[in-house]
């Protein structure tokens, strides 16, 4: 894979992850959020920081929403993304907000919900690797929004993902943000930093 441009490579990388975690069995999916759930409530990083900003799952990715929802129930802001292409604004979100259909099939808050700045990020991903390093669906929308949001002030960001998606290195890019946390099913990953 040398030959290729790191945008060939990740394009490459992102059918096999995306392969992987298709491959997931739907019940497994639904349990490794829960326990992904329970590893980023006991992040003392996590735990004050106001507000949250998460996503809506689509396609086989982590699904944010229990975690979401402990946030809110303990009294945490949380916020949607929604996508303004080529950019990410970001929308208070409470469960049971009713959510209109976005691009690429994604549900998210309305123009009228409030927009907010987020100081944590959860961010959905293909794959990763353990030097933070992550690949996305190509379109940059994450990568824009988390240098967009650390203009703002400092941006935790907190890769979802299932142990699966691991891969020994995601080739990088100048625009690419590395994740400061990853939490999977398996335990929690802290970058390691080159």
């Amino acid at each position: 894979m040398t030959d290729l441009s790191p945008a060939e490579q990740k394009q490459r990388l992102r059918a096999e992850a995306f392969a992987r975690r298709d491959a997931l069995e739907r019940s497994f999916r639904v349990d490794a959020a829960h326990a992904i759930a329970e590893r980023a409530l006991a992040l003392p990083e996590l735990a004050a920081i106001q507000p949250v900003g998460g996503y809506w799952p689509i396609r086989s990715e982590v699904d944010p929403r229990p975690l979401m929802e402990a946030l809110v129930a303990r009294g945490q802001r949380v916020a949607l993304s929604q996508i303004l292409h080529p950019h990410l604004s970001w929308r208070d979100w409470r469960p049971g907000d009713v959510l209109v259909h976005g691009g690429f099939g994604v549900r998210e808050p309305g123009p009228d919900a409030p927009q907010v700045f987020p100081r944590a990020l959860l961010v959905p991903l293909a794959a990763f690797d353990r030097h933070g390093g992550r690949l996305g669906y190509g379109k940059g929308h994450f990568d824009r929004s988390i240098a967009e949001l650390a203009g703002h002030g400092p941006i935790l960001a907190i890769g979802l993902a299932y142990a699966a998606q691991e891969i020994e290195a995601v080739p990088a890019e100048p625009h690419d943000r590395p994740l400061d946390l990853i939490v999977t099913e398996a335990g929690l990953v802290r970058p390691e930093r080159t």
